[in-house]
Formats: structure tokens, sequence, C-alpha cells
């Protein structure tokens, strides 16, 4: 005989923050058991039991499993890509405040603590064992806020740098990458960074303080690369007094 269901005691129709609570709590229980065993091998019975709901609240909030698993994929994370990327494609800021804004952003998921390792960790099984939606991420997440990054260096190259312009420049493509790749690492290399320098990510302080070192090596990378062309970054462009 097959365990129970256990019971929402809000069912999907009452109250609405009863119905947010469920929703929230079905939320939680997807990520953890996404992340630890995928989509294919998660069912909606283990589901509903972690989350202690009806489990035709899953339909109710989610349409089924795959809307429950592209909404633990996408809204634990933060904020739309256009918000990411507002923080830091104005025109009118300066080099370190456009950086200190991008790596903002970055740094913005880790403030939730182990909700961040495992949101990463279901990304990893995302690209192992996708589902589409891995694909979906890099063109509308990913993608986006590169090409944000790659126009505004660009714009502190040159006055005259149009988009498509920076966009034909490999080194810019490659200095762009190695600056998200700063960011990218807390992420991915969370739980190595623990064991190497334990406490180091630990409470907003220590993730304010991130984000100025990012900013400063950030800005470091960027005057090599001027340097090596042969380019004097004016001091309004880096922040940094001349």
């Amino acid at each position: 005989m097959s365990p129970p269901i256990l019971i929402d005691p809000q069912p999907p129709h009452g109250p609405a923050r009863a119905v947010e609570d469920t929703r929230e709590r079905l939320l939680s229980a997807g990520l953890r058991l996404f992340a630890a065993q995928g989509f294919a091998k998660t069912s909606t019975r283990e589901l509903a039991e972690a989350a202690s709901v009806n489990i035709a609240a899953i339909s109710y909030h989610f349409g089924d499993k795959a809307g429950l698993y592209r909404a633990v994929f996408f809204e634990p994370m933060g904020g739309a890509p256009d918000d990411d990327i507002a923080r830091f494609i104005d025109p009118t800021l300066t080099l370190s405040q456009a950086l200190r804004g991008f790596y903002e952003s970055f740094l913005e998921p880790l403030r939730e603590g182990d909700r961040a390792r495992l949101c990463m960790k279901l990304h990893f099984r995302e690209i192992l064992e996708p589902t589409g939606l891995w694909e979906e991420e890099l063109a509308h997440g990913i993608q986006p806020l590169h090409v944000a990054l790659v126009t505004v260096l660009g714009r502190h190259f040159s006055q005259r740098a149009a988009s498509a312009k920076a966009a034909d420049d490999p080194d810019l493509q490659r200095l762009a990458i190695c600056l998200a790749g700063l960011g990218v690492h807390l992420h991915v290399g969370c739980d190595i960074n623990e064991q190497l320098a334990p406490g180091l990510m630990q409470g907003p302080a220590a993730l304010d303080l991130w984000a100025e070192r990012l900013t400063m090596y950030g800005v470091a990378m960027v005057r090599a690369e001027a340097e090596r062309r042969g380019v004097r970054l004016p001091a309004d462009k880096t922040g940094a007094k001349t």
C-alpha cells in the first residue's frame, strides 16, 4: 500500500497568506529534492510529502512537476536579468561604479546562504541532465549580462565605441569573461572556498567587503588591458586619481 500523502492544512483556495505559504513550501522542498535527485528521479508524491501539502497544490500553483521545476530553477536566484543589468549599464557611471554594480548582482544570491549552494548544485545538475532550461538561462540570463558588460567596457576604452564595435573586439570579450569569472567562482567554488578560507563568505559585512575587493581587482584588470593597448584611461573612468 502506498504511504498516505500529507494534507495541506490550508487548501489552495484558502486565505492569501496560506496560499503563498504553500507555494513557498513547495519551492523550498523542490529546491532540496531537485538539487539532490534531479528532475526525472523526483516524483510529485515526494515533493508533496516534503512540503507537507496536498499533491493537488502542485497543479494549482505550478501546473505540473515541470512547472515547479522551472520555478525552482529560476526564482530563488534573485531578480530578472534586466534588474541586474540596470545596476551597471548607466553611461554616467564611472568604471568603478559600474563594476561595483556588476559584482553586487553576483553577490546578491549568496546572501541567501545555503539556498545559494542548493541553487548552484541544481544548475550543475541541469547541465549534466538537461531539461532545456539551461539553454534558456544562457540565452536570456547569462548572454545579456555578458553583452552589457562588453558594451560598458567598450564605452570606457573609447567614447566612440558602439556596442556592435565592442562585440567584435575579441580582447574585450576575453576581458569580460575574466571579469565575470571573479564573481562566478564565488558561486561555483563556494564549498571549496569555505574549506580553503573558512568564514570568508559569512555574513552581510563579508559580502560587502567582497564587492569592494572584486571591484578593485576588476579595475586593475581593465587597467592592465588598457596598458597592453597603450591606452590611458581618464581618472574619472577608473574612479581613481592619477
